[in-house]
């Protein structure tokens, strides 16, 4: 592709330099620079990512041949001055790769907590039904059912268009994508064209990078907005809420698309009656837009029923029979990181979840509260340099919830992780009915728990879930809550 061709995507732009060069990709990270490339210079966010106008030369020397920049650079390339360089990032990813989401459907899931869970749900069913499918999320993306490990939740453009491609031309019909609200502020998904967007709740979360729950949920609008504002019956679009969650109207006055809704309190399209949850899974009775049927869950968990209830909605969406969704449901026995049980035999039990927000601890543990004959032992910790006003929440609520509290590392990042961990204990419930122990090495943190777990008890590891590394300082080590825990499980036998 010629640059005059990236060139003539914008209106208003300024160019210096030959634009009848080749362009063989483009990147906003110098180190994945390789020869023919455009570097494209977003700028930075403090705290979150380094201003790329710093990296010109490294991109230069790595084998950059043009740049797109919002300030003047002193290199002598071929140069696209932009106002936004982060929409022409995105702007060219879409373009550099031929608009892939406008070959098959695409479904995007946001909120704070059940994308991952979500996203997985609707994949099973879909596939089930005969669909070739992809995933987009954090635990990787999955083309061609091969797993590809990524770095962040919703990825950066060129790499998010490349990944739509690849998938396309392996015949890939639908995609989910988990979209997280500082991949929609960061423009990431700017020219998905995304058929049906989906919410699942909204509470604290992010507040580090956004500032306040305000700012947060207009961040999350975004993904509703830029549907449905044209009706054409082959390219439908839908917006699918949770009628439980009050932030849902919020979202349905920004939207042109048809809205439809799940839940279990409120009046829905799509709801579930006679609930039951068990250590084992769940039950309950569908009522839909397309009628009833009993459903049977291995997931475990209440806020699993909203879960499901969002993406039966997205499968009814796309013609999928009742039958055929009772049954896809019925085998999905656990999504990894989240409630997923570490089981070696043992007589207590042992979850692994990513709970790291107030909410979704508090989630966890009131299920757990539900079926627990045994003590609640809950270890968990707060990553560094992150929303620092919801340690000492989520410390009041593990006490809460839980017969002993250890207090640990999660991602420490730059921070002390001594402080962070002080920061929690300063919410725990000083009572005779709670314990509580400090535990600053995380090994350590998940070898007391389950050493001192008798039968029926049931410890839970939360805050990492999915992920196989610990982020310490400038180093990042491999560190997995899961494998930790099944070793200590089995030297304890």
């Amino acid at each position: 592709m010629k640059l005059k061709e990236i060139a003539d995507l914008f209106m208003v732009k300024e160019t210096t330099g030959n634009l009848d060069i080749e362009i063989t990709g483009l990147q906003m990270d110098s180190r994945k620079i390789k020869p023919g490339n455009l570097f494209v210079c977003v700028p930075g966010i403090k705290g979150f990512l380094e201003d790329r106008h710093l990296f010109v030369e490294d991109a230069i020397k790595n084998g950059a041949v043009a740049l797109v920049l919002e300030r003047d650079v002193k290199v002598d390339v071929p140069k696209i001055f932009v106002k936004d360089a982060r929409h022409a990032l995105a702007v060219i990813a879409t373009h550099f790769y031929n608009y892939p989401s406008h070959e098959m459907k695409l479904i995007g899931i946001t909120g704070t907590n059940g994308k991952t869970t979500t996203s997985y749900i609707i994949e099973r069913i879909l596939s089930d039904y005969g669909f070739n499918t992809g995933v987009m999320g954090n635990n990787g993306v999955v083309i061609d059912h091969k797993v590809y490990p990524t770095d962040i939740n919703t990825q950066e453009p060129p790499i998010l268009q490349h990944n739509l491609r690849k998938m396309r031309d392996l015949n890939t019909e639908y995609c989910v994508m988990e979209v997280s609200s500082q991949g929609l502020d960061m423009k990431r998904v700017l020219g998905v064209n995304f058929r049906t967007a989906i919410f699942t709740n909204l509470t604290q979360d992010h507040l580090d990078y956004h500032g306040n729950f305000e700012e947060y949920r207009f961040i999350k609008s975004h993904l509703f907005t830029r549907l449905g504002n044209t009706y054409n019956s082959l390219d439908k679009k839908y917006v699918i809420l949770n009628a439980d969650d009050p932030n849902s109207s919020y979202f349905q006055k920004a939207t042109a698309a048809e809205v439809i809704t799940y839940g279990i309190n409120n009046t829905a399209d799509v709801s579930a009656k006679n609930i039951r949850v068990t250590p084992k899974g769940i039950q309950f009775l569908l009522k839909s837009f397309k009628g009833e049927i009993d459903i049977e869950l291995q997931l475990i968990g209440y806020f699993n029923v909203y879960n499901a209830l969002a993406g039966i909605t997205a499968a009814l969406i796309e013609d999928v029979p009742l039958q055929n969704i009772k049954s896809s449901l019925s085998k999905i026995k656990s999504v990894r990181g989240r409630m997923e049980v570490v089981d070696e035999g043992q007589d207590y039990l042992v979850l692994i979840d990513y709970a790291h927000t107030p909410d979704a601890l508090e989630n966890v543990l009131k299920t757990v509260k539900e079926f627990s004959k045994g003590k609640i032992i809950t270890v968990f910790g707060c990553g560094g340099d992150r929303d620092k006003t919801k340690r000492p929440i989520m410390g009041e609520i593990a006490s809460k919830y839980s017969d002993m509290v250890i207090v640990t590392s999660d991602n420490p990042r730059s921070e002390n992780p001594v402080k962070i961990i002080k920061e929690i204990e300063s919410g725990i419930i000083k009572s005779s009915l709670i314990e509580y122990e400090l535990i600053v090495d995380r090994e350590d943190a998940i070898t007391k728990a389950i050493n001192m777990a008798s039968s029926n008890d049931v410890v839970i590891i939360a805050g990492k879930g999915h992920e196989t590394y610990q982020i310490l300082k400038d180093k990042t080590i491999h560190f997995d809550d899961r494998e930790v825990a099944r070793k200590v499980i089995v030297k304890k036998a």
